[in-house]
């Protein structure tokens, strides 16, 4: 079966807070929102949203680790 490149789902924004940090090779997926002073770490996957912000995520699929 051949794939129809032409056929793609639309995109979605990704919402990034005030006085976030980002860490090195991390993914944030479509749709995602991060709260304010939210911390991702290096290589994590943000499959989801932090909208309450104030709190460090990371890992694959990123979870809260720390509160701030």
């Amino acid at each position: 079966s051949e794939i129809d490149i032409t056929k793609s789902q639309d995109g979605k924004d990704v919402v990034i807070g005030e006085n976030c940090v980002i860490g090195m090779n991390a993914v944030i997926l479509p749709g995602v929102c991060l709260g304010d002073k939210t911390i991702v770490g290096a290589g994590s996957v943000v499959t989801k949203s932090f909208p309450e912000g104030n709190c460090v995520i990371a890992g694959n699929p990123a979870r809260i680790i720390r509160d701030i």
